[in-house]
């Protein structure tokens, strides 16, 4: 029989992060200021910690990481790699399943690889305050846990129907210390505008963002703090891809697709990006990212300059977007609502080398109860995603014959998303595709950059 888990010692955690720009066929696309040049570093110093700022623009391919943050992921790393063999068997697939399961993590998710370095390097430089946004609100909790281990107050704001529908998600941010507020708020402009429009507004990542980085901007003693989309985030979660690579190594097998969640791109680019290092070197693996199809920005979404938030108070950023103003449907899955993505993801994807579909809310919650009744999981909504498209290969995998090796990063659990799942099986939750004409509205309201 198989190994049902596979588990590496804490002395295996990663010692390094990979920069997989190192590795990228062209060098990324720059990031333009408000003037429409390039931006440099010392621009993003009212913001950033000076250590993420020199990995947000590094070009090394290996950055170490600091003992003191080594010392903290082994509260939970390294994570299991599991082989899901009920899943298999339910399926009647030869494929090979397996995950990596970053529930593990006392914040329940894979946002503490990131959150964790990012109060690190932001002690370093003496800094008293992190202020935040949070979609589902994996990221605002792992930013919490993170800021009451280094001392650092931390301020978030969850998006509003994210803090109706996930009040528990709130109660543990609170626990580790962090003050929450529903966004829009009337605490920011930025919130105060869009309320003035819209005073029963859903929120949305762009708005939070927005109002984020305005506290961030006008507080000496306030950094931001972002849980996705950047360089540097996407560099600190590859420690789930390199810890996965010396795991398959121990049993001898490597995966020919690898899946993951995408909303701003930490989950995939920390899962994939450690292997897309082999498949720059000619070896053949599949790399997916995973979208709703009410948030398609891979899928449907424009190649452009956009900003990163609704008040266009951020630099320019070439990435797949719907537009910056783009307002997503409240889908359960809160982290995967943002209008657009990772630089890096983008460029990756532009070119070709990586790829990505679209799922409905039904089908991946449908996935999400066949994974949790076998494998004993309830996952996040995010991770039903990815799970939803392995049990799609692995069923194609039963017609074909093919006895591929499916891998996907099981992002976090649930165990915070009972009533999503609730309203599922009261037959309450509807997919929802977003609707073209509305798609082009927003996007033509994109930036002009020559």
């Amino acid at each position: 029989m198989p190994d049902k888990k596979i588990v590496l010692d804490e002395h295996e955690i990663p010692d390094h992060w990979y920069n997989v720009v190192a590795d990228m066929p062209n060098s990324p696309e720059p990031v333009l200021g408000p003037d429409g040049n390039p931006i440099t570093p010392d621009m993003l110093t009212p913001l950033f910690a000076s250590g993420v700022i020199e990995q947000e623009v590094s070009t090394e391919r290996w950055i170490p990481i600091p003992e003191e943050v080594r010392e903290i992921y082994r509260l939970w790393r390294p994570s299991p790699l599991h082989r899901a063999l009920r899943l298999e068997a339910a399926l009647g697939t030869p494929a090979r399943i397996y995950y990596k399961n970053e529930g593990v993590s006392p914040a329940g998710s894979h946002k503490p690889n990131s959150a964790v370095a990012q109060a690190y390097y932001n002690k370093q430089d003496g800094i008293k305050r992190l202020v935040t946004e949070t979609g589902a609100g994996q990221w605002g909790s792992a930013l919490a846990l993170a800021g009451q281990m280094f001392g650092i107050e931390v301020l978030v704001y969850m998006v509003r129907i994210s803090y109706e529908q996930k009040p528990f998600r709130r109660s543990m941010m609170e626990t580790w210390g962090a003050g929450v507020v529903a966004s829009p708020s009337d605490q920011t402009q930025a919130g105060r505008n869009v309320l003035a429009e819209d005073p029963t507004s859903s929120g949305s990542l762009g708005i939070a963002i927005s109002e984020s980085v305005e506290v961030a901007a006008t507080h000496d003693d306030t950094n931001y703090a972002l849980g996705s989309v950047l360089n540097h985030v996407l560099l600190h979660q590859t420690v789930i891809g390199l810890e996965a690579k010396k795991q398959f190594a121990i049993v001898g097998d490597y995966p020919d697709m690898i899946f993951a969640p995408c909303g701003g791109g930490s989950n995939f680019g920390g899962v994939a990006f450690p292997f897309f290092a082999d498949k720059a070197a000619g070896k053949s693996v599949r790399l997916v990212a995973v979208e709703p199809t009410s948030c398609p920005t891979l899928t449907r979404g424009h190649y452009a300059y956009d900003f990163g938030d609704v008040a266009g108070m951020t630099p320019l950023t070439k990435m797949y977007t719907l537009g910056h103003d783009f307002m997503p449907p409240g889908i359960h899955a809160g982290g995967l609502r943002y209008h657009g993505d990772s630089a890096l993801v983008s460029q990756l994807h532009h070119e070709q080398l990586v790829e990505a579909c679209a799922v409905n809310q039904l089908e991946t919650f449908e996935a999400g109860v066949i994974f949790a009744r076998q494998e004993g999981i309830v996952p996040a909504p995010e991770s039903n995603h990815a799970i939803a498209a392995v049990i799609s290969e692995a069923l194609r995998c039963k017609e074909t014959g093919e006895a591929k090796t499916l891998f996907f990063n099981l992002s976090g659990h649930g165990h915070f998303d009972m009533a999503a799942y609730d309203r599922f099986f009261a037959g309450e939750l509807e997919d929802y595709e977003y609707p073209e004409e509305d798609i082009n509205a927003a996007l033509s309201r994109l930036p002009q950059v020559d």
